[in-house]
């Protein structure tokens, strides 16, 4: 099956993990992912945060590895694309601010394109309303917005996944394995275990 083609949004302090393990993974399993964030060009760099749970009322947060993006924000058409995948962390709250963002975002909804969203990535489809009578996970910070937004907050393990129609969504990183997988289901990706390969020495 010939992989599809999925735009990948990111930006200056988006979680670490959750733009590093999807944008790797899902080129893995041969689709073609391109990295894209405002105001940035393919080869420039954005700054990630590793976001971590180490008891405290909130995530801690530290210096991340810095992502090079390989395509072009002002270069990109949504109508090329077959799926959207949103990292976290901080980067949505001032995404969510540029409205050709929203036009993204809105043009995948309307679609009915298969859209992967983590943590705090709730925070751009609320803000550009495409989630009503949805169930959408999210950190749960963000379980204000979600409802604000019309969406039903699913209040589920940290890592754990849930998808309703095109949207797969989860909590934070420790839910790549349920959300990955479950994004792979939308976007009819089959992955078959064959006999171990071996290695020639």
């Amino acid at each position: 099956m010939a992989g599809k083609r999925i735009l990948f949004l990111t930006g200056d302090f988006a979680e670490d993990y959750e733009t590093m393990v999807p944008f790797q993974a899902l080129q893995m399993v041969g689709h073609t992912v391109d990295a894209v964030c405002p105001g940035k060009k393919k080869g420039d760099k954005v700054k990630t945060a590793i976001h971590d749970f180490e008891g405290d009322q909130t995530y801690t947060e530290k210096p991340g590895h810095q992502f090079a993006l390989n395509a072009s924000f002002d270069e990109i058409q949504a109508a090329n694309y077959d799926a959207l995948a949103i990292a976290g962390g901080r980067a949505p709250e001032y995404l969510r601010l540029n409205p050709k963002v929203i036009e993204l975002v809105k043009h995948f909804a309307s679609a009915d394109k298969p859209i992967a969203a983590i943590c705090h990535a709730a925070q751009l489809l609320a803000a550009a309303d495409v989630i009503r009578g949805k169930r959408i996970s999210a950190y749960p910070a963000c379980a204000p917005e979600v409802k604000l937004a019309g969406g039903q907050y699913a209040d589920i393990a940290v890592d754990a996944a849930v998808t309703d129609g095109n949207f797969v969504t989860a909590p934070a990183w420790p839910a790549h394995p349920a959300w990955l997988a479950q994004f792979l289901a939308v976007l009819g990706t089959e992955i078959t275990h064959g006999a171990p390969a071996l290695s020639a020495h």
